[in-house]
């Protein structure tokens, strides 16, 4: 098999450190509890492994391709999509009146990572058509909602967004695609998006765009952009589909990764405008495009851990089968398997800790977004809405800047073998590399993490957590352990380096921005590992009370030895940036612009 989901670690997060059991105390998911998530987990990973798994070297071998104006998927993929869709995984997470599922985060996000780590390229069309549910759900008129909503729920219809023109990449308010009112209140849409993914394909039977554009006549930058449903076929008032519309695909991208994923160049309006449905109100569709964005960037640091995860999986079987000099310790008297090597050992540890820290990190951040939309107490949700929103950026961020050194990790473990097409290693480090840049660059993330999630409140957020992070380091000197007070020592070291660091970014953003942005990538990398660091020391404290218990004792064992790696392996890394940030503030911008 060439995928196995890591279900007893999706469990064991989403049980001990994401407490499904509270989660399943809160309004509307009642039903939700470790049975219902080991249940739909168990499922989930049938369908991905046997499924869409196999189908993953293929769409690296033989991808997408446009002729005529049309995409055709890689083989297989339709067929799998169809039975996707027929199983209600796209609906998962999203709400029973629409014919959903109503499952939490908790449970939906470890359903994204098996379904990113079958097949990557795949996993995108439903990951965009997520994040057009969540900004109809939020601003979405009602006609809107009724006429989309379910078909996008159910899989029968797939979303994009469309923010990206030639012009205008990150900075939106270079977008010109423009938007001419109609009298019958819709709208004439005309101009060119590029980097849509899944903007054109054969999978579905109707494709829902929602386009960032300008109305005649609307303020200048980002404050007179709105937003658009542009479905590729009319929608008749009794839900059929009707006429063509005015948009098309003029051609798709050769890419270096995730091939089989079709990014598409659109056309609208050149034969006579494509008409499109305002979302919510004029000039409000960066507000609304955020939604998706923000749904979309965590989904993509998702994808950092499942593309890591099969990366580590194809090296540890290849640890064990390929057959390589003789171990030094001596222990076997002929060349060996090369997992019997320290080096490799090393390497095949450090892919398994970041690994297993980034999940753990994203599920807890998935906790923190169930109750911020479900407790009943306004207090909570406030406070839960604020850790989450701070983690956003580190999920995306640090999951998918680490899963470039894992990916690249299991090339280095297969050797000249890593390098050879045909082993797939290498699929896994190109198809990682577009995650550290789509929805966002990590610069970009790192950006939002200094200025509207640290200095906007003045660092209180990010000490709130460091307070929770040091009721950590007391529990686990308290345990007394030789791991535990070590791990404890590593996690007190880091988050001192972390408080350090948010202090100066408080200090510096606004007086001196310079120096504040030159440290904003490694602060986020610091954060990251930081919180990652953290979810591993509390399951430590966890695996040993279930292993004085008598449960699964190998198992609880390795993850006491993991967080014990990560702490003095991965942990240690946050001391330099912290120098880096620091002190080597001014020399990133010492050498004049011409000297480059």
């Amino acid at each position: 098999m060439s995928y196995t989901a890591p279900l007893k670690d999706m469990l064991f997060d989403i049980a001990h450190l994401a407490r499904i059991d509270q989660i399943a105390q809160l309004p509307g998911f009642e039903e939700a509890g470790l049975d219902t998530a080991q249940a739909v987990l168990e499922e989930c990973a049938r369908f991905n492994q046997d499924v869409v798994a196999p189908l993953n070297q293929e769409g690296d071998r033989n991808p997408s391709f446009f002729h005529d104006g049309a995409v055709t998927t890689t083989p297989g993929f339709k067929e799998a999509y169809r039975q996707y869709a027929e199983g209600g995984w796209q609906g998962l997470q999203h709400p029973v009146d629409f014919g959903g599922q109503g499952l939490p985060k908790t449970i939906g996000s470890a359903c994204s990572e098996m379904l990113n780590s079958a097949n990557m390229s795949f996993a995108l069309c439903p990951l965009l058509t997520d994040g057009a549910i969540e900004a109809l759900l939020t601003a979405g008129s009602d006609a809107l909602k009724a006429t989309y909503l379910e078909k996008l729920v159910s899989g029968q219809w797939t979303g994009t967004m469309n923010l990206t023109e030639p012009q205008a990449g990150s900075d939106l308010a270079l977008v010109r695609t423009r938007a001419e009112p109609q009298p019958d209140g819709t709208y004439k849409i005309f101009g060119t998006k590029i980097f849509i993914t899944y903007g054109e394909h054969d999978m579905a039977e109707n494709i829902v765009h929602l386009v960032l554009a300008r109305v005649q006549g609307a303020p200048e930058g980002v404050k007179g952009i709105s937003l658009f449903v542009v479905p590729k076929f009319l929608v008749n008032a009794d839900g059929s589909l009707g006429a063509r519309n005015d948009v098309h695909c003029v051609s798709i991208e050769h890419k270096m990764g995730i091939k089989a994923s079709p990014t598409a160049v659109l056309q609208y309006g050149d034969h006579g405008g494509a008409i499109g449905y305002l979302v919510g109100e004029e000039n409000r569709g960066l507000e609304y495009m955020f939604i998706m964005m923000n749904a979309a960037r965590y989904a993509v640091g998702v994808q950092g851990i499942a593309i890591s995860e099969r990366a580590y999986q194809k090296a540890a079987r290849y640890a064990h089968e390929r057959i390589q000099s003789r171990p030094v310790d001596g222990s076997i008297p002929a060349s060996a398997p090369i997992v019997h090597h320290p080096d490799v050992r090393r390497m095949l540890m450090t892919m398994r800790a970041v690994t297993e820290g980034c999940r753990a990190m994203a599920t807890v951040a998935a906790a923190a977004y169930d109750a911020a939309h479900h407790h009943p107490d306004a207090d909570a949700r406030r406070q839960n809405q604020a850790f989450y929103e701070f983690m956003v950026p580190l999920v995306k961020g640090y999951s998918t800047e680490m899963s470039l050194e894992v990916t690249s990790l299991g090339v280095q473990v297969h050797g000249g073998m890593g390098f050879i097409e045909e082993t797939g290693a290498a699929q896994y480090y190109r198809d990682a590399k577009i995650l550290t840049i789509y929805e966002g660059t990590t610069a970009i993330q790192a950006n939002d993490l200094v200025g509207r999630k640290t200095v906007r409140d003045g660092g209180q957020t990010a000490r709130a957590i460091a307070a929770q992070i040091e009721a950590t380091e007391a529990q686990l000197v308290h345990n007394g352990s030789a791991d535990a007070v070590a791990v404890a020592r590593r996690l007190k070291d880091a988050r001192e380096a972390f408080l350090e660091v948010v202090d100066f970014m408080v200090a510096q953003a606004k007086g001196n921005p310079n120096a504040a942005y030159a440290g904003s990538v490694p602060y986020l990398m610091l954060a990251g590992n930081l919180m990652a660091g953290w979810q591993l020391a509390r399951s430590l404290l966890v695996a040993q009370q279930e292993a004085a218990a008598g449960h699964d004792a190998a198992f609880m064992a390795a993850k006491i030895v993991t967080a014990r790696f990560y702490a003095d392996h991965i942990l240690t890394r946050t001391l330099a940036q912290r120098v880096a940030i620091l002190e080597g503030a001014a020399n990133v911008t010492a050498l004049p612009v011409d000297a480059f």
